[in-house]
């Protein structure tokens, strides 16, 4: 939750968001015997319940016993070994934990961009195709529209949510690449590439690392990362940073007052249904409410009919598909033999998939906002060259 609604970063952000959907109901005692609501004598960290099967009944509901006998037993599993978790532990954290030493400038990151990222994150990390940007300009002078407020003031320009000027934490951005990009070949960059990109998109987002301009022949260590400072890092609610972060999070949900919630007894009690006093009343017009208009009405209920401009599937193959298509991942334009295992299910199987995605990499659409249509013509031409 921003201040601006101060400090909510990666895994306690789902723990914060879910105690802000049952605003106030953290803290107290359950409210009924069959709902659990504190772990080891402490509140749940989400404000939620859990609600463990009692005289055949979770909750207000009954459990289906056919269902229940079939379920799946799970047992208590094994310890993991050092290695294992050595393997799935690869948090990098803004102290520098998981840190890898290497180095990269912006200038490398550039060329590394536009091999691999572009094709989603679109020029300059300008975003497009369902993919999130990465930049909108100078992250300092974006991160203050954070406060800006439609509501108040209309004419004002909405909150850019990008990583220069929103994000909290640059090590999320350092693990993210490593861990996750590029899609579909995750885990693929080296250490030094990882620290191009992250200078890269420092540069893109005008951002300085102790007082220096990151520029393009800037170049990213792990001392300097460490030097980071990301514009919005007091931006968020409530501190979940520190030894003691758990317990702070469930101080600041058990007062409803620190997040604008009204709950009984300023959250004491549960409460799920016909919590809030009443605030407002319904007025109604009567006689049914204006029925004469001058000039009068139109009860014509037409739009003007919409001009068909055929897709250029060459430029959409060249802007969208020629990244993966043009290079090997996927089957090449034109390229019969390439294409023929696709199409042992038939062409309707061709554009199913393409449209939906696949689990090989393939995203929806190639990431284009095309109609079914226009994609299949893009299809088309794929397959045939032309």
């Amino acid at each position: 939750m921003l201040k601006f609604n101060k400090k909510l970063i990666l895994s306690a952000s789902t723990a914060a968001a879910l105690a802000v959907l049952t605003a106030g109901c953290m803290g107290g005692s359950a409210s009924t015997s069959n709902t659990t609501t504190e772990v080891n004598g402490k509140a749940t960290i989400d404000g939620g319940s859990t609600y463990p099967v009692m005289n055949g009944k979770t909750g207000p509901y009954y459990v289906n016993p056919q269902v229940a006998a079939d379920a799946p037993k799970i047992n208590n599993g094994r310890v993991p070994t050092a290695n294992e978790l050595a393997a799935w532990n690869t948090d990098i954290m803004p102290d520098g934990t998981g840190l890898p030493e290497g180095s990269g400038t912006a200038d490398e990151g550039s060329d590394i961009y536009d091999a691999k990222c572009v094709a989603c994150h679109g020029d300059f990390g300008s975003g497009g195709g369902g993919y999130p940007s990465l930049s909108k300009g100078n992250a300092y002078d974006l991160q203050k529209t954070l406060t800006n407020n439609r509501w108040k003031d209309p004419e004002a320009d909405g909150p850019v949510r990008e990583f220069g000027s929103y994000w909290p934490q640059a090590s999320t951005l350092f693990w993210y690449i490593k861990d996750g990009m590029p899609h579909p070949f995750t885990k693929s960059l080296t250490d030094d590439e990882v620290y191009s990109l992250v200078a890269y998109i420092l540069n893109i987002n005008e951002m300085k690392i102790d007082g220096v301009d990151v520029d393009d022949d800037y170049v990213l260590n792990r001392e300097k990362f460490l030097k980071i400072k990301m514009p919005n890092r007091d931006g968020f609610e409530p501190n979940i940073d520190g030894p003691d972060a758990l317990n702070d999070v469930r101080a600041y949900y058990a007062n409803p007052t620190n997040f604008g919630a009204q709950n009984l007894k300023k959250g004491a009690v549960r409460c799920m249904t016909n919590c809030q006093k009443e605030t407002a009343r319904t007025i109604y017009i009567k006689n049914g409410g204006i029925k004469d208009f001058l000039p009068p009405m139109s009860d014509v209920r037409s739009l003007p009919k919409e001009k068909k401009v055929a897709v250029d599937a060459a430029a959409v193959y060249k802007n969208t598909c020629e990244m993966c298509h043009g290079n090997g991942v996927g089957p090449g334009l034109g390229a019969k033999s390439d294409w023929a295992p696709y199409l042992a299910d038939g062409i309707d199987s061709v554009y199913k998939k393409g449209i939906h995605g696949t689990d090989g990499g393939m995203p929806a659409k190639g990431g284009s906002s095309l109609s079914d249509a226009d994609f299949k013509t893009v299809v088309d031409y794929l397959i045939n060259g032309k």
